[in-house]
């Protein structure tokens, strides 16, 4: 795909990055759900301006784009931190203590009500379903990292450790 003349140079360079995705995939629309991926693994979300910019390049209309976007709970339509943080609240995590280990991660955080992301965009603080560890209940997960059978004192000092190495 080329750049039309309606797009400036400024919009170009914005949307280089989303380019790269595209031609790695071939302009291929039924390879919509791997290129979003790949453009949420790049901005850490879905910004609204690159989904249309997606849909055009895709010759699919923004709504497509959208519906595929918000029909799947791993894409996320708000920016997220570099840290996200899940608690699960599962059955067998919620017996054992979850809801407590939230509510101290929402104080460690200093998150305002309603906000699951710090100002500084370093953590983003979710519940989830479950983890499908159960037997490691309560369990939290730090973008990839499983953390069993945690406190909520534990759960705060591996926060408290990611800031001191983002601090250095």
């Amino acid at each position: 795909m080329s750049t039309t003349t309606a797009e400036s140079p400024s919009t170009a360079r914005h949307f280089t990055k989303v380019f790269k995705i595209l031609e790695g995939f071939g302009y291929d629309k039924s390879k919509l759900v791997p290129i979003l991926q790949a453009v949420q693994e790049e901005y850490r979300y879905l910004p609204e301006e690159v989904m249309t910019f997606v849909a055009t390049a895709l010759d699919l209309s923004p709504a497509q784009v959208y519906g595929v976007a918000t029909f799947y709970h791993h894409f996320a339509l708000e920016p997220k931190g570099k840290y996200v943080i899940r608690v699960c609240d599962g059955t067998a995590c919620h017996v054992k203590g979850s809801a407590e280990i939230h509510d101290a991660l929402i104080a460690n955080l200093a998150l305002p009500k309603g906000k699951t992301t710090t100002s500084d965009m370093l953590f983003t603080l979710e519940t989830v379903s479950c983890l499908g560890a159960c037997g490691l209940a309560p369990a939290v997960v730090i973008n990839e990292e499983i953390h069993g059978q945690v406190s909520s004192e534990q759960a705060c000092s591996l926060v408290e450790q990611i800031r001191m190495e983002e601090a250095q």
